[in-house]
């Protein structure tokens, strides 16, 4: 099945069987550069007003930019997020009849920046309960582990595990780091041990990933290359709004009670029953 009208993508019952196995593929040449210029113009604007859900990592020198929920404040990603081909690679992948917008985030790592990003998985600090859960990391630059590639262990989606949340940044994001719940494993103690997969990328490449895959990313150690990435997170039919003591306060919905289904304002309906949807209230 081919993705969208904007789109070359073919998604194969082969594809879904690796994502659904693995936990993460990665996708050549999904999104063109149209859609990754209006990215990188609002990336830009957002470098100077990143709004209230920016994330402060404390880094070893270099900059490393991170905001969420930058999709009500920058219509270029409003755009990508509702009409480009994700919503509807989402529904294949997952198998949903319905895909719900969870968030989005920015991450750009300037050259000389070697903050990593530690071994985690995501679903701890979700406020949500399911396993239709699917993330995209476009790369906007060239990405290679100089530049910071993203790892994964491969098939540690099927595990199931909530990891202790280990709050890596001050900001908004910061949660309670759990410490009833079993840590995650010391990967890099036994690299060995592990099924480690990363990719080299390029603009317009894209990785897929379940919000229960372990993974981590390195510095940027290139003194010339940035590595700018947009990250965007969509639910499907199984998942149901469920708080706990590591929610990110960014992603804390009033509008939902425990085991309602996410549509809400903050929570969009992006598709539905083979068609994309765009709310009024987040159409201007």
């Amino acid at each position: 099945m081919t993705v969208g009208r904007d789109s070359n993508f073919s998604i194969s019952d082969d594809l879904i069987r690796q994502f659904q196995r693995d936990g993460v593929a990665c996708l050549r040449q999904v999104v063109d550069a149209p859609w990754r210029d209006g990215i990188a113009r609002a990336i830009e604007r957002d470098y100077d007003d990143p709004g209230e859900y920016f994330h402060d990592y404390d880094g070893r020198g270099g900059r490393f930019h991170a905001s969420s929920r930058r999709w009500q404040a920058h219509p270029e990603l409003r755009d990508y997020i509702f009409h480009s081909p994700l919503p509807e690679l989402a529904a294949g992948l997952l198998k949903s009849h319905k895909v719900n917008l969870l968030y989005d985030q920015i991450f750009s790592k300037e050259p000389d920046t070697p903050s990593p990003t530690p071994w985690h998985n995501d679903h701890t600090v979700w406020p949500i309960a399911g396993r239709q859960v699917i993330s995209f990391w476009l790369a906007l630059d060239p990405v290679t582990a100089e530049t910071g590639a993203m790892e994964f262990v491969r098939g540690s989606n099927a595990w199931g595990r909530k990891y202790r949340a280990e709050s890596f940044s001050k900001s908004a994001l910061d949660y309670d780091v759990t410490p009833d719940r079993e840590p995650v494993p010391d990967i890099e103690a036994d690299r060995s041990a592990f099924d480690i997969v990363s990719w080299d990328m390029e603009p317009g490449d894209v990785l897929a990933f379940g919000s229960y895959a372990l993974h981590a990313a390195g510095g940027n150690g290139s003194g010339t290359l940035r590595r700018r990435a947009y990250s965007v997170r969509y639910c499907g039919d199984d998942v149901v709004y469920e708080p706990g003591s590591a929610t990110m306060p960014v992603l804390e919905n009033h509008d939902l009670s425990p085991g309602q289904p996410l549509d809400s304002e903050l929570f969009p309906i992006v598709w539905r029953d083979g068609r994309s949807v765009t709310p009024a209230q987040v159409s201007a």
